[in-house]
């Protein structure tokens, strides 16, 4: 049975300008031995200052520099053990906090980290930042300029914080619908798709041209809607991408949330799932709507969810962080050897990452108890897609 004792827990705070006198401080060889993370990520933070501050409601971030919470633990098993049979109950001990039962948003630190290690040496990473500052492509950023602070090499990267200028906050009070975050018995489970089934699923589709993503998803919703034997009218929410479909182009380091959901009812047709032109229509024209009067806006969203909450529609929420560099990440050992997420407890949620090759596809799939035991037995599930 795995043990995970907790070592230290500190707060690490941006690093400050120093005197002349006291630029150079000699490491120890203990120093030099020991994992780069701690003074490594002190001086990422100085950069990525917003990251240490605190939350304020839902106006601003108070850049107090007050700090990231650092923790490292010990597990007494070896790494290999995680990644031959990770199970879902396990790999939430590697965060340093339960995401479904703790938040980031009330006061909290922002950011916080946990160092694991293992009897072999190996080490894991958790990383929690809150999603009201950050989103996968901030909290990718973050890792490179993190890791390449530790490393030593690389050019230094610079977050940008002009989102607030090209999309200026107004008096929004949002929530999410009572029934997506559910106290319902929630089952993840990894399915991983290989590029021979993913090119394989997408001659299905012959009436369109589907990404990776497209097709994956597509087959995704097929499946999980045939497993719930529900027959009533389906809405599907992707959250899509902004920096690259904006004119001009973002700053890829811009920090922020700079996403938007696409949201539309699929329908089945004899060629497959018609709902690709949603997510395709978010462009650059869609965008300024976005940077102009948002009521509109609010107000189709608002109409969705109301359905969504009166259960006239089935709700499923896809991600990808497929193409985000995770993968990339080097502290100085190489890049990792695995990279996911963990159990969210949201209904009919699907979080897409990519294999380590990069031509597959993890799904990391949140599905009712009985829903995903039907899933896992759909035929089509079973020919496609490899169980881990």
């Amino acid at each position: 049975m795995m043990k995970l004792e907790t070592i230290s827990v500190e707060t690490i705070k941006p690093a400050s300008p120093t005197s002349s006198e006291l630029k150079t401080f000699k490491l120890s060889l203990l120093d030099q031995l020991g994992p780069p993370f701690y003074t490594s990520l002190s001086k990422t933070l100085t950069h990525f200052y917003p990251l240490a501050g605190r939350l304020k409601g839902n106006v601003s971030v108070e850049c107090n520099d007050e700090g990231v919470t650092y923790i490292e633990a010990k597990a007494n098993i070896m790494l290999s053990e995680i990644l031959e049979n990770p199970k879902m109950d396990v790999l939430l001990n590697f965060l340093p906090f339960d995401p479904n039962n703790d938040g980031l948003d009330k006061g909290l630190t922002i950011t916080v980290v946990q160092v694991n290690y293992f009897e072999c040496g190996g080490i894991a990473l958790g990383v929690c930042i809150s999603h009201k500052i950050a989103d996968g492509n901030t909290l990718a950023t973050f890792l490179s300029a993190w890791s390449r602070k530790a490393k030593g090499t690389g050019e230094v990267i610079i977050p940008h914080f002009a989102l607030a200028s090209i999309f200026p906050p107004g008096d929004v009070n949002t929530a999410m619908p009572d029934d997506v975050i559910t106290k319902e018995k929630i089952v993840t489970k990894r399915f991983i798709f290989n590029a021979q089934n993913i090119a394989l699923l997408k001659a299905k589709i012959a009436w369109a041209n589907p990404t990776r993503y497209e097709t994956v998803t597509s087959f995704i919703w097929k499946s999980a809607r045939a497993a719930s034997r529900d027959n009533s009218s389906s809405l599907t929410a992707h959250a899509v991408k902004l920096r690259g479909r904006m004119s001009p182009r973002m700053h890829d380091n811009s920090l922020g949330n700079i996403w938007w959901f696409a949201m539309t009812t699929p329908m089945l047709t004899k060629k497959g799932e018609k709902e690709l032109g949603s997510i395709r229509e978010i462009d650059s024209d869609y965008i300024r709507t976005l940077q102009g009067d948002v009521s509109k806006v609010f107000e189709s969203l608002n109409e969705r969810y109301q359905q969504f909450i009166k259960g006239i529609h089935d709700c499923y929420v896809f991600s990808s962080w497929a193409s985000f560099p995770f993968y990339e990440t080097d502290f100085g050992w190489g890049n990792p050897t695995w990279v996911c997420t963990t159990s969210v407890r949201i209904k009919n949620g699907v979080i897409l990452l990519s294999s380590k090759g990069g031509d597959g596809i993890e799904a990391w799939v949140n599905l009712a108890e009985q829903h995903m035991a039907a899933f896992e037995q759909d035929p089509d599930v079973i020919k496609f897609v490899s169980m881990g």
